[in-house]
């Protein structure tokens, strides 16, 4: 793993981030650095703050005290005048696609084209087509609607608009969150894919044990509101925290791991 000098400077910077709804504490000193190019993922049991970090760094919600830097700017400034820019610059993916039911898939795709650019009808038409063959679904699927779909095609529909605009930075949250093991192993197989055509950075909110270990570059896991550790899931799973080692060495983390292996060893033959 390169060391932090070799990586530059931080595509994202979290600094000392605390969070409190109330009474209710989310976050406490929280600080992390992504860079280009990873695969960086944000993980932790249920409420440890995942969603809400996320909603911070884009800018969503405001964190009580600390500071986070997207390409260099402030997330506080994101809704400011600098921030239609910098939105450009990044697509997220929101839990379970949160898809319009109201448009077809093709116009779901197109709405930040629509929203965000002057372009003629006819080539958002034909953008929207190239993204939803990259993501690999058939092209008679441009004109259903997502209750139409099955679960896994409305991911990727999902994904389809989140790329739509080119960005250099990728959010997915939960992506495989309710997905049967081989539908989700096939987006994730999706996402390094984009990743590497598309010079993509991607930082992902999960709980997914299988994802993790199969396409995350860096892992950084939260629980009681900071961050219990940051780094490869190799370096992870020999941690002495017994927060991490309880969240990594479970059975579902002892599967996953050993699934990890044997792909890895399939790979290599």
């Amino acid at each position: 793993m390169s060391s932090v000098a070799e990586r530059g400077t931080p595509i994202i910077e979290v600094s000392h981030v605390s969070t409190t709804f109330g009474q209710a504490v989310v976050h406490k000193d929280v600080s992390l650095a992504i860079y280009r190019g990873e695969v960086f993922a944000i993980a932790g049991g249920n409420g440890c703050g995942k969603s809400t970090l996320l909603r911070e760094i884009l800018g969503l919600t405001a964190p009580s005290s600390g500071t986070i830097r997207l390409f260099g700017v402030e997330s506080r400034r994101l809704e400011m005048s600098n921030g239609s820019a910098i939105h450009r610059r990044f697509g997220v993916m929101f839990q379970h696609g949160a898809l319009f039911s109201s448009l077809t898939l093709a116009e779901n795709v197109a709405v930040p084209l629509r929203e965000h650019t002057n372009l003629h009808p006819k080539l958002i038409r034909e953008i929207v087509e190239i993204k939803i063959a990259m993501v690999g679904l058939p092209p008679d699927s441009a004109g259903k609607y997502p209750n139409e779909l099955s679960g896994g095609m409305r991911r990727r529909a999902a994904l389809a608009r989140a790329i739509v605009m080119d960005p250099e930075l990728l959010f997915l949250d939960e992506p495989t969150a309710g997905l049967d093991p081989i539908i989700a192993a096939g987006f994730d197989d999706l996402v390094l894919s984009l990743k590497m055509h598309l010079g993509l950075t991607v930082v992902m909110i999960t709980h997914d044990l299988d994802s993790l270990w199969q396409i995350s570059s860096r892992v950084a896991v939260l629980g009681d509101g900071r961050v219990l550790g940051v780094g490869t899931m190799e370096e992870l799973s020999r941690s002495d925290d017994p927060l991490i080692r309880e969240y990594f060495h479970g059975p579902r983390g002892r599967a996953a791991h050993e699934q990890a292996r044997w792909n890895q060893r399939k790979a290599d033959n």
